[in-house]
């Protein structure tokens, strides 16, 4: 039979295998015209079932009983571990006193977890690694414009050496020509002075000469010899050029002095799908992210936001002012730094308490019901930005007095827990040259800094073992430095950064993949960030003085 043109083929009675097929044995499974169906129901078998040929394949095909061939197995043994047997088996020796449960009631079980598991791998776990391979096949198209941003931050400090060297080569040229000019003063003083008394030697050889050639008795007798005077030389001076000393160049010196390049990290988690959850995958996301509101807050330098609840929000920025709006728009309250100064960050704890750090005093506040009370006080390290833990922990970023060295602290009340600072290799996992450190914990409880000196989103798991590093998405659009600043997590477990100067939200999975812009909302310059429970993002445009509230995932049923 063709396959291209069975589709065709007309279907023949099985019995006598010429006449067209009219019905059809939903038992013994075979075709029959009209002439044979009568021959073939009056044969030894009395459970035949004649349906009209195209309702076929209705009725359930047992198997046969290997011990009662004439049997069909409609029972399923328990005992047995679920062996088919027939009506002839249950009264057998074999069997006696066994649980027998109807085949018919188990295959319809079945044939339900069948559908189920037919409509989960179409519609749950085939998507989900399909998204996967895609996942990795944007990582494979993205490898090559990462290493590439490598390279070029290389160049430019390969560059940027080039012109400090010539610099150096330059002012030692100037201090060599300096040193020629009184090289030069000192040989041409001592040779002036040669020649002056080459000149008085010149007048006194004329003078004797005029003597010898005269007769007059005075000059001669007059005459005193200034032999002893001449022969008395002046000193010999001798002037040595200055000499160059090259230092040899040390190579795993200066290549460590150029910098360094992180190991290659690799991170694998657990990957588990829930199949009684929600898919809460990059689907989830809104195809435009939404503007909700606008809060003009007034600050000219407006750096940071975080949520009080779910309509009003702490703001701070370059004055001593940190002052609470409602999602109106509408001012609330306004409290002042115990020190004079602009606190470094903001973060409300569970207990919805305000905590501040404070740079001048190096301190950390909470304020209660009007009431600031030093938290934690330090003493060679300032602290920076501030985190509220899932647990009710404390971390802060802080850099050394000398802005060399940052690191993250934990804290349970004022007690210190966990220093953060460097990776398995002794290697610092933040920049030192930079206050600028902004942190946040995950719901995997990962912590989060975005490093702005760095230009990278340095991910720690809960034990401060590095997991994974994001240095910016590299698209033609966005053709400024990633130099990221505030950082927030979200319900789903994604990360989102600001990118100030490309005036954008960075939004990553929990392993760092980038998942799309937020560029829209007419966003401009965003500094801080933070989430509120519904996952409503809140942006602080530093130039405007604007907060905007912002949804950018749909909201679910369980929401």
């Amino acid at each position: 039979m063709d396959p291209h043109s069975s589709a065709q083929d007309v279907h023949r009675c099985d019995l006598c295998e010429t006449a067209i097929v009219h019905s059809y044995c939903d038992f013994c499974h075979v075709n029959l015209c009209k002439p044979c169906i009568l021959d073939h129901i009056l044969d030894e078998y009395d459970k035949h079932k004649i349906v009209p040929f195209k309702e076929r394949r209705s009725t359930l095909v047992y198997p046969k009983c290997r011990t009662h061939p004439h049997k069909i197995c409609d029972l399923l043994c328990k005992n047995c571990n679920n062996v088919f047997v027939c009506s002839s088996c249950t009264a057998s020796e074999q069997h006696r006193e066994h649980v027998f449960v109807d085949v018919t009631e188990v295959y319809k079980k079945k044939k339900n977890n069948i559908e189920k598991d037919t409509e989960e791998l179409e519609n749950l776990i085939s998507p989900k690694y399909i998204e996967i391979a895609m996942d990795l096949e944007n990582q494979l198209a993205n490898l090559d414009g990462g290493y590439e941003k490598l390279t070029t931050t290389m160049s430019k400090q390969g560059e940027q050496w080039h012109r400090e060297i010539d610099i150096v080569i330059n002012k030692m040229k100037t201090e060599i020509s300096e040193i020629k000019v009184k090289h030069k003063d000192i040989i041409q003083k001592h040779l002036d002075e040669i020649k002056q008394i080459q000149s008085l030697i010149k007048q006194t050889l004329l003078a004797l000469n005029e003597i010898e050639k005269s007769t007059a008795v005075a000059p001669t007798i007059e005459y005193i010899s200034k032999i002893t005077e001449f022969s008395k030389l002046p000193p010999k001076v001798q002037v040595k050029l200055p000499t160059y000393i090259p230092k040899p160049i040390d190579r795993e010196k200066l290549y460590s002095l150029f910098g360094h390049i992180t190991p290659l990290s690799t991170a694998t988690e657990e990957n588990v799908l829930s199949l009684n959850q929600p898919n809460t995958s990059v689907r989830e996301l809104l195809d435009e992210p939404e503007l909700v509101a606008t809060i003009q807050t007034g600050y000219k330098g407006l750096l940071g936001v975080t949520c009080l609840d779910e309509d009003s929000v702490w703001t701070y920025g370059l004055t001593n002012k940190i002052q609470c709006f409602n999602i109106n728009g509408s001012f609330l309250q306004t409290l002042r730094t115990r020190s004079g100064a602009r606190p470094n960050d903001i973060v409300v704890n569970s207990d919805g308490d305000l905590l501040y750090s404070d740079w001048r005093s190096r301190t950390v506040n909470k304020v209660k019901n009007g009431q600031t009370e030093e938290l934690i006080t330090l003493q060679g390290w300032t602290p920076y930005n501030l985190c509220v833990t899932s647990t009710g922990d404390l971390l802060v970023t802080m850099y050394s007095d000398d802005e060399t060295q940052s690191n993250v602290v934990r804290y349970s009340g004022s007690t210190v827990k966990q220093t953060i600072q460097f990776d398995d290799k002794g290697k610092p996992l933040y920049s030192g040259n930079t206050r600028l450190k902004y942190i946040t914990e995950n719901r995997n409880h990962d912590i989060c800094v975005a490093d702005n000196s760095a230009g990278a989103v340095v991910v720690v798991n809960q034990d401060g073992k590095l997991r994974w590093r994001y240095i910016g998405h590299p698209p033609v659009t966005k053709n400024q430095t990633f130099a990221p600043r505030g950082i927030a997590t979200d319900s789903q477990s994604c990360i989102l950064t600001a990118n100030g100067l490309n005036h954008c939200i960075h939004l990553l999975d929990h392993n760092g993949q980038f998942l799309r812009y937020i560029d829209n909302c007419d966003l401009k310059d965003p500094y801080g960030l933070c989430v509120d429970n519904n996952d409503n993002l809140f942006v602080s445009e530093c130039d405007k003085g604007n907060v905007k509230k912002i949804k950018f995932l749909r909201k679910t049923p369980n929401w």
